[in-house]
């Protein structure tokens, strides 16, 4: 009787997250299907795969965490009922993701030389700049797509997103095996038809998602034009401090696996390779958190909205409980089959050994993984963004990340030091994430009673 006030959500929270999920694991499944067919080229290609989607990662997270301040802005304006709010809230969105992808853009075209000395293999440098050169242009498609999903997801509106992600799914394997091969009439390129079809499936996302949304009569209050005095300074910036915080916490942890990949690639091809098998696979069940962190984000602004506080505590607990069983059973898949797994990439030994022994550690971090994901989407939903940010940093900057060069560089622990920092710092940033929860809902439960 106990649980059923929780698991009595499960129906529901699964109704808002998979479409969120899988839209999330359509991104990944870009990388995975660029690391398969990439990875029968080699280990060196799949190694400069990984190499130059770190320096994406980097720009991604920005780009992603900034984004989905819209959600929780138009989760509140929802709850209130406030169209006029929740327009002005997208399109101010808008204009800022906008520019926010031609910076990222920027970002990575000027980050590329950096490559050279990173004390990366020479062989992995060569073939990563041309590749990472044509998907940083695809930052701009990608952030303009973020702004129209994360302003349906405000809206409870999660399939939308899902379908123009599937859609880029199939356009970007079929483009894939036509560029990097050289099937039929077209030309041989590697790993550039892989940049190649990630750069023209975004453009189809974007395409797409414009044309089914300006065809619902439920979105077209949001597409009335503001003119120039509708702009103001103050929704930018309320965008920006809920934005910029959030940024941030994307930024800390997608840049504990960013340092782990150019930690490994400093211990050679084959440890690099197998990272980004191990951390492909991990992203992919990530994803699967991520969905019901956005669906906390998308319940607790409506609840936030409402000032049911207490409601807000027991939907939160429901998401809690929900990700930490799926989690569990994503450990076991893991431990099961890490030896398997690998195999689906590469038919190389020594990288499929290497990477079946990460696999082993990151089935134990995947219960905080998916904890501290879910948690921080709870507390985005209730626009308590700047406490989090520093929470994050502490466990995987002064905690996760000292770890994993001392165990995998100075006490030769190789790629599995690397990892145990990873699980070092996703554990801490879980536990004190839901104090940060727990702590709070408290506090506005008896603010409201007095």
């Amino acid at each position: 009787m106990f649980l059923k006030k929780y698991t009595s959500e499960f129906k529901y929270n699964s109704k808002l997250a998979y479409p969120v999920m899988i839209g999330h694991l359509g991104h990944i499944f870009v990388g995975f299907a660029d690391n398969v067919m990439v990875g029968r080229l080699g280990a060196a290609p799949l190694a400069a795969v990984s190499l130059g989607n770190s320096f994406v990662f980097v720009a991604f997270s920005l780009g992603i965490g900034f984004s989905i301040a819209i959600t929780p802005l138009i989760a509140e304006a929802d709850g209130e009922q406030n169209i006029e709010k929740g327009r002005s809230y997208f399109q101010h969105g808008f204009i800022q993701c906008m520019i926010l992808g031609i910076v990222m853009f920027l970002m990575l075209v000027f980050a590329t030389p950096l490559m050279k000395y990173m004390e990366q293999p020479a062989e992995v440098v060569e073939l990563a700049i041309p590749y990472l050169n044509i998907i940083a242009f695809s930052m701009i498609p990608l952030m303009i797509f973020q702004a129209f999903k994360q302003f349906t997801d405000g809206l409870s509106q999660t399939k939308y997103g899902m379908q123009a992600t599937l859609l880029a799914n199939v356009v970007n394997v079929v483009l894939n095996f036509l560029l990097i091969y050289g099937v039929w009439i077209f030309p041989r390129l590697e790993l550039e038809g892989a940049a190649l079809g990630t750069l023209i499936s975004r453009i189809v996302m974007v395409v797409f998602i414009v044309m089914i949304l300006k065809s619902k009569d439920k979105f077209k209050p949001y597409f009335v034009r503001l003119k120039k005095t509708d702009f103001h300074k103050k929704v930018f910036y309320k965008i920006m401090n809920l934005g910029f915080p959030s940024a941030m916490q994307m930024l800390f942890e997608v840049g504990i696996f960013t340092a782990t990949v150019w930690l490994a690639g400093s211990l050679g091809t084959v440890d690099q390779a197998a990272n980004q098998i191990a951390l492909n696979l991990s992203s992919m069940t990530f994803m699967i958190a991520v969905g019901l962190g956005t669906t906390g984000t998308i319940r607790v602004g409506n609840q936030k909205g409402l000032k049911n506080f207490t409601e807000l505590r027991r939907i939160s607990f429901s998401i809690f409980l929900q990700v930490f069983l799926i989690e569990f059973v994503f450990a076991i898949l893991f431990l099961t089959f890490k030896n398997f797994l690998p195999t689906l990439y590469i038919d190389d030994p020594a990288v499929i050994s290497t990477a079946a022994s990460l696999l082993l550690i990151a089935g134990f971090f995947q219960l905080s993984d998916g904890i501290q994901v879910v948690v921080l989407g709870v507390l985005r939903g209730m626009q308590d963004v700047k406490i989090p940010t520093y929470i994050t940093f502490v466990a995987y900057w002064i905690i996760g990340v000292p770890i994993s060069f001392i165990l995998g560089k100075v006490l030769d622990f190789g790629s599995q030091g690397l990892w145990i920092g990873l699980l070092s710092g996703l554990t801490a940033s879980a536990i004190m994430l839901f104090i940060r929860f727990n702590y709070l809902t408290k506090k506005l439960i008896a603010q409201n009673k007095d």
